[in-house]
């Protein structure tokens, strides 16, 4: 009975230690990206397209390759219950500049669709207060993707 316990308290450590999966910037990237996609409730086809064409252009990844990021990221999307696992990997990886550039990728999924629901205009407010952007870089990526 000890030892059953022992190993228990052994396996929960090494988890702790060598988590099972680390997340890639890619697939941070592409989690805030689909969190943006999915906000509305509706899965547009549009805001789809735009969403691969942009993983796709940003990593320099192949087709099958972005399926399988979106696939998983659409599948931590649904188990996430923050952005901060995600926010805090493109922190520790992004410039201030890289970190904007985000902010204005996710802008164009929000409108890739040709509308701006006030859900995906909250997401990413959150994602650029935890991406430690200023409320004017927010706004000035906002209207730069307003123009486009």
């Amino acid at each position: 009975m000890l030892s059953k316990i022992s190993a228990f308290f052994q396996s929960l450590s090494e988890t702790e230690n060598n988590p099972a999966e680390e997340i890639s910037l890619e697939i941070a990237c592409s989690v805030l990206l689909c969190e943006v996609m999915l906000a509305d409730g509706q899965l547009d086809k549009s805001e789809q397209e735009k969403l691969n064409d942009i993983i796709s252009s940003h990593f320099q990844l192949t087709e099958q390759e972005v399926q399988e990021i979106v696939k998983h990221a659409l599948l931590l999307c649904e188990n996430a219950t923050d952005f901060y696992q995600f926010t805090s990997k493109i922190n520790e990886n992004y410039s201030l500049v890289q970190r904007i550039k985000m902010l204005e990728l996710l802008w164009q999924v929000a409108y890739a669709d040709g509308e701006l629901a006030s859900i995906e205009e909250h997401i990413i407010r959150k994602i650029a207060d935890l991406l430690h952007l200023r409320h004017s870089e927010y706004i000035q990526t906002k209207l730069n993707s307003q123009a486009k």
